[in-house]
């Protein structure tokens, strides 16, 4: 059983550091997207070392405080949206024990979400749906359809950071845990 203090500071530490990255998208523009996936990956320590309910309130106060702190409304849209919660559901969905019941939960999980943020950034941020043309092509459904196959490389990547953090990190948290 870990210490108050120990999940506290655990999830402060990670949380800031995901604020961070959230806030270096005001700096770095090009960085919409990946700054918000690689600060929602961090949470995946805190899903592993205290559990889903610290994890989500981790991404809660990230997210509230992307919110209101970041000019990139963009990035922490996507983050509040998607990235930031995604890794504790993705760990929520592979508890699963049928491998295609996984693939179509996590596939329509991202699809909605990515739904919803387009709908989000019409009504809420008022972007008009005429600026999403470019010459006669509607761009949602072909940011969807690339989005979908960028969805697996990010899903391998987040499996890949739980497999190295868990032979790596996991092992030294325990070991300082317990003295």
């Amino acid at each position: 059983m870990k210490k108050t203090s120990y999940k506290v500071s655990l999830g402060g530490v990670v949380g800031a550091l995901s604020l961070c990255l959230m806030l270096l998208t005001s700096v770095i523009p090009f960085t919409t997207y990946a700054f918000p996936a690689f600060a929602g990956m961090l949470l995946v320590c805190v899903v592993i070392e205290l559990g889903y309910s610290w994890a989500f309130l981790v991404y809660a106060v990230v997210s509230a405080l992307s919110l209101l702190t970041l000019t990139d409304k963009e990035a922490a849209l996507y983050y509040v949206v998607f990235l930031g919660f995604y890794p504790v559901v993705k760990a929520v969905i592979e508890r699963l024990k049928r491998r295609v019941l996984q693939f179509v939960l996590k596939y329509a999980v991202f699809n909605v979400c990515m739904i919803l943020a387009f709908y989000l950034s019409v009504f809420v941020f008022m972007i008009p749906k005429e600026s999403f043309t470019l010459f006669g092509v509607y761009l949602p459904w072909v940011f969807l359809i690339l989005g979908n196959i960028v969805f697996v490389v990010y899903d391998y990547c987040i499996t890949r950071v739980v497999t190295v953090y868990l032979l790596k990190i996991h092992k030294l948290l325990s070991n300082k845990t317990k003295l």
